[in-house]
């Protein structure tokens, strides 16, 4: 077929050739598609930088050190101690786990004295000596033990202050302690007041079966959340980062051994953070920890406790249980709450839900709860004999 064209400045159409058809590419269409993720994965890795580490879970090694090629995220300078203390801490997070033949959990006990739940306990870790390990920081007087189990575990210990820096330094101590042991490879703070909800081997294998810590954390507007804060946590802690949790934890072996590397953000939480400071009232472990992790690994820990408090009295304490309280149905409601719950402490009171995951599944939130009186012992006794609840 002849196609004709015309030239310009003239009347008479020029003969022109028809074009040809190019065959079509037999390149397949699916080799553009990783090409395409590929370009796609460094676009959001330009507008959303891998800062604060956690993204690290989800992509290889050589994927994280791309962070280094892109712009800063921050426009401020650090200072040396900050600059060194960024550095270390990223070199934690990155490093790989300590492996261990016999991981063990390290059941690590904060209390006054002796524990008035040995003999529960006693019943729960028996048969699994090679899988725990038990450390004791009394803070007021020696343990009078009933337990051989929990005979020459206590620490070397000082005097713990409620509210004060020194409930911090006495959760590192028990770190410190615990750590020494290459097989610990989880770590638990326990009071004198809780106690287990299940089996030995149902909690062993939810904790080391997941790959994030249990430490609680959530954002308050209120009085008792960013009420608190001071401004002298500037530069180094912002506002917007500063957060609020239960204080009893459970961590992995590496965010262990970060709480007892961090020195920069925890003397800000030292100088700044105290009861009666500022006209207003700071708890360093309510708030320590949980703001510590939100700047630094905010995707490797799981934002609830797995020791369950009652606090739906709005007291200044929780809610304590004694023996008439402690009944089947009690213990067996709390074993099967699947959500972690917060209410802000604002006037809006809003209730913050989230959903208690375990590698993705919905699973019960608690494996431990407090505060039970030493009179309730008898009554746990009794119903974890007849009902078999651990």
């Amino acid at each position: 077929m002849i196609a004709q064209a015309w030239l310009p400045g003239t009347n008479d159409p020029k003969i022109m050739p028809a074009s040809r058809h190019r065959a079509p590419s037999r390149r397949p269409l699916w080799i553009l598609a990783p090409i395409l993720l590929v370009c796609m994965a460094l676009v959001a890795l330009y507008v959303h930088p891998l800062q604060r580490y956690s993204a690290c879970y989800f992509f290889s090694s050589s994927v994280c050190s791309l962070k280094e090629w892109l712009p800063p995220v921050h426009t401020r300078v650090y200072n040396d101690d900050e600059l060194a203390a960024r550095v270390v801490i990223r070199d934690i997070l990155l490093m790989p786990a300590v492996e261990s033949k016999n991981p063990k959990i390290a059941f690590m006990f904060l209390t006054p004295g002796s524990l008035p739940f040995e003999k529960l306990w006693e019943k729960f870790f028996l048969g699994h000596g090679d899988k725990f390990s038990i450390y004791v920081h009394a803070s007021r007087e020696k343990p009078l033990h009933i337990s051989s189990l929990f005979v020459g575990k206590e620490i070397r210990s000082e005097k713990v202050a409620w509210g004060k820096i020194s409930m911090v330094d006495a959760e590192k101590r028990l770190l410190a302690n615990a750590l020494q042991d290459i097989d610990n490879q989880h770590f638990v703070l326990l009071s004198d007041s809780c106690v287990p909800l299940h089996k030995f081997d149902y909690i062993y294998n939810y904790l080391l079966g997941i790959n994030v810590s249990f430490i609680d954390g959530f954002k308050d507007p209120g009085p008792h959340g960013a009420g608190r804060y001071s401004e002298h946590m500037l530069p180094e802690i912002e506002k917007e980062d500063f957060r609020k949790g239960a204080q009893w934890f459970s961590i992995k072996r590496q965010h262990a051994v970060l709480i007892l590397a961090d020195n920069v953000y925890y003397t800000k939480f030292k100088l700044y953070c105290r009861p009666r400071m500022e006209g207003r009232n700071c708890y360093s472990d309510e708030h320590y920890l949980p703001t510590l992790f939100h700047m630094v690994d905010p995707g490797g820990i799981a934002n609830w406790s797995v020791t369950h408090v009652d606090w739906s009295e709005g007291k200044w304490h929780p809610k304590a249980y004694r023996a008439r309280d402690v009944t089947f149905d009690l213990l067996k409601n709390i074993i099967s709450i699947d959500e972690s719950i917060h209410v802000t402490s604002d006037s809006k009171k809003v209730v913050q839900r989230r959903p208690c995951l375990w590698n993705g599944m919905k699973r019960p939130c608690y494996l431990f709860a407090r505060k039970f009186y030493p009179e309730a012992l008898n009554s746990l006794m009794h119903l974890l004999s007849n009902f078999t609840i651990i």
